[in-house]
């Protein structure tokens, strides 16, 4: 009789990844994940946003944030459909990300296309230091 090694790591490894409904975690919720990054002097920050109709998103900067909230239209359950899972988050969410730096918000652009929401913001340029001579009497 041969004798196997027994792994307890890899039964618990496999437990986990075979298909047993109770125990998988379905991803839940919005991928919130945003990508900020600096291009051609603006700050640009992009967002998948699949399924969502643009005139539902509002976009915000202040205080040094940018605020991208909106939602996504609740598909109402129907008798003809036999779900097995519904995973698809709908209804509002809401991301506010810190801008690495001063922008012009009066000069913000949006687009929107193949679900990603992109955002340019020119940045500020950088201003004078409000320096003044002092007469000493």
């Amino acid at each position: 009789m041969a004798i196997i090694k027994w792994e307890p790591f890899r039964e618990m490894e496999r437990f986990f990844d075979d298909d047993f409904g109770m125990f998988k975690m379905p991803a839940l919720g919005w991928d919130m994940a945003v990508d900020v990054f600096e291009k051609d002097g603006k700050v640009v920050a992009e967002m998948s946003l699949p399924g969502v109709d643009p005139d539902n998103v509002n976009i915000e900067v202040e205080d040094g944030h940018l605020r991208i909230s909106g939602s996504r239209e609740e598909e109402k359950e129907t008798k003809d459909k036999n779900y097995y899972s519904k995973e698809i988050k709908r209804g509002s969410f809401e991301r506010i990300v810190r801008l690495p730096s001063a922008v012009q918000a009066d000069k913000a652009e949006a687009e929107y296309e193949k679900g990603v929401l992109r955002v340019s913001l020119p940045k500020k340029e950088k201003e004078e230091t409000g320096k003044i001579k002092v007469r000493v009497k």
